[in-house]
């Protein structure tokens, strides 16, 4: 409505008391509203039913990166849901920057949404959105929990997936496990670490911290990482690693290498079944998620009370052959 007000230059009593159709408006100024409603491709009748019940039938979700398949999927799922309701999505990217994610958070809440779902950039403090709460847009927080703020989460048991996935490869017969992390240190970066070293330790196995090395997505310094790992005394024969990303770039570095370890990846990927061999992957269910993150928004829209909750999801072993491989002395890892 602030926007109609701005294009037609009325103020918001204006407009208000042209969609519900009342007098007291000059006919200039009620024209210059329907051109400024008609030109922002708004609906007289979207504005009578904000007017009426002050639910704007609009929902934002806001994610880090758009182009990211696991989000792409997530968004795809809410807004299947969404249309259930009758309710229009609004989707944006805050990207890896929190000073760009905190703004795009802002500018998503000026569009008076009836509630909103975020994957919030670890380093955004998200404690502005506590009025926005009070005020009554309901909030949900998906795959991390926010900095400063209480708020419904949805998000899946990194530490039990990472655990699966050393137990996985335990039971193919390995005993010397490195983890290669992101070395982002994000919130699922580190509950994977926690769930890797929770493993090992349910193995019976010692935690060697010369074992966890941290990475990013190049692949030049994951050649320089396994380098490292395959000239220790006690060298790996398998490999975890924390994110698909990461996971690519090690596979990349692997055959540069020439090295073939056992490896299984968190998070699963395009195109994983089609690599030599096939990899081995901790998968999330982004449906799963994006369901559970959609029913309870629009529960708590539909006037659902009670404390934050907090859903866990489970995850599953996708087995390809990557993970299933034997210890082998392999020549350079």
């Amino acid at each position: 409505m602030k926007d109609v007000a701005s294009r037609a230059g009325v103020g918001l009593s204006t407009v208000s008391r042209v969609v519900a159709g009342k007098g007291g408006v000059s006919r200039a100024k009620s024209k210059a509203v329907e051109r400024a409603i008609a030109e922002l491709g708004y609906s007289r009748n979207d504005f009578a039913h904000t007017l009426r019940t002050g639910s704007t039938r609009t929902i934002g979700v806001v994610v880090t990166r758009i182009s990211d398949p696991f989000y792409s999927e997530l968004v795809f799922t809410i807004e299947q849901r969404a249309q259930e309701h009758d309710v229009l999505v609004l989707v944006a990217s805050g990207g890896d920057d929190p000073i760009e994610g905190e703004r795009v958070l802002r500018r998503m809440l000026s569009r008076r949404l009836d509630g909103l779902i975020v994957v919030a950039h670890e380093e955004v403090d998200v404690s502005f959105l506590a009025a926005e709460k009070a005020a009554g847009t309901k909030i949900v927080f998906v795959d991390r929990p926010p900095q400063g703020l209480p708020a419904d989460l949805i998000v899946v048991d990194n530490e039990r997936g990472a655990a699966d996935a050393v137990a996985h490869l335990v039971q193919a017969g390995h005993r010397s496990i490195a983890c290669l992390a992101h070395i982002s240190g994000r919130y699922t970066s580190e509950r994977r670490q926690a769930g890797f070293r929770q493993g090992i330790r349910d193995a019976g196995l010692p935690v060697r911290p010369e074992l966890i090395v941290a990475v990013d997505d190049d692949v030049d310094a994951c050649v320089e990482a396994l380098s490292e790992l395959a000239s220790l005394d006690d060298p790996p024969t398998a490999l975890f690693t924390t994110n698909s990303r990461t996971t690519k770039a090690v596979l990349k570095a692997l055959r540069l290498l020439d090295a073939h370890p056992a490896l299984v990846g968190f998070d699963d990927f395009d195109l994983a079944e089609l690599m030599s061999p096939p990899v081995t992957t901790v998968a999330q269910d982004p449906w799963a998620i994006g369901e559970a993150a959609a029913d309870l928004l629009f529960d708590r829209i539909a006037g659902l009370a009670g404390p934050d909750r907090r859903i866990v999801l489970g995850t599953r072993m996708v087995e390809r052959g990557s993970g299933e491989t034997p210890p082998v002395a392999v020549t350079g890892l």
